[in-house]
């Protein structure tokens, strides 16, 4: 049976223990974890960027120069990022001029980078927060416990009581930084993976607009009429 207030014995006795802010700690702790799987799970890079898809599409370009319906097709068949960010830029080939293309995939590569970015704001806020409040926590217990000693007659020159206290109001901010640490981790690194995704996707759509952004590659020009050159030339009639 644990006798010592001061002792702790598992993780539940952990958080009771630390006070009243262990529970939106706890909560934010859930949160985070559920973010960061979230974004990982979306963030793979064959979802984001499938390996096959830039050769299927050329392929597809090269056999049928100028045939945008089924350029556009191919990519609705994928719902990756790098598939919706240049069938922005096939819709506008018909206009023969590589600025609109090159404007379009832009505005479009902005969405899907929204999209990648979704939740990381939450990451952000609750590596900021989680530290206050297990200050706040332990601001709080530290009151109680001198609030304790001051009220207690027994309490004059035992030094254990304040300090077991203090011990306890503690608790809460090692929470907070425990729970700060890993997610402010987590949220730079999914933030340098999309960064990553993102510098790949623009590499590729700058090679799609060189090749593809004034219409799509040259036809082969039409083969010249054979001339007979071993005919003899018609005689000129001289006056």
């Amino acid at each position: 049976m644990n006798t010592n207030p001061a002792e702790v014995q598992n993780i539940m006795d952990f958080v009771q223990k630390g006070g009243i802010m262990m529970i939106p700690i706890g909560l934010c702790s859930l949160i985070a974890l559920t973010v960061i799987i979230e974004r990982l799970i979306a963030l793979r890079r064959k979802s984001i960027i499938p390996p096959s898809f830039l050769p299927g599409l050329q392929k597809v370009m090269a056999e049928k120069p100028g045939d945008t319906a089924a350029a556009l097709g191919y990519c609705r068949q994928s719902t990756s990022a790098v598939a919706t960010v240049l069938a922005a830029g096939i819709r506008k080939i018909d206009r023969r001029s590589a600025d609109a293309v090159e404007k379009s995939i832009e505005d479009a590569g902005e969405r899907e980078v929204l999209k990648m970015r979704k939740h990381l704001r939450g990451l952000s806020v609750i590596a900021s927060v989680t530290p206050l409040m297990g200050l706040l926590g332990t601001i709080i217990g530290m009151i109680m416990a001198f609030q304790t000693v001051a009220m207690s007659g027994e309490a004059l020159g035992k030094t254990e009581m304040l300090a077991g206290g203090i011990y306890q109001a503690m608790i809460s901010t090692a929470a907070g930084l425990s729970v700060a640490i890993p997610v402010l981790i987590s949220y730079h690194w999914i933030s340098a993976k999309i960064e990553r995704l993102v510098a790949d996707i623009d590499q590729m759509s700058v090679d799609f607009v060189d090749e593809f952004g004034d219409g799509g590659p040259p036809r082969a020009p039409a083969p010249e009429p054979k001339v007979d050159r071993a005919a003899p030339l018609p005689a000129v009639a001289t006056t």
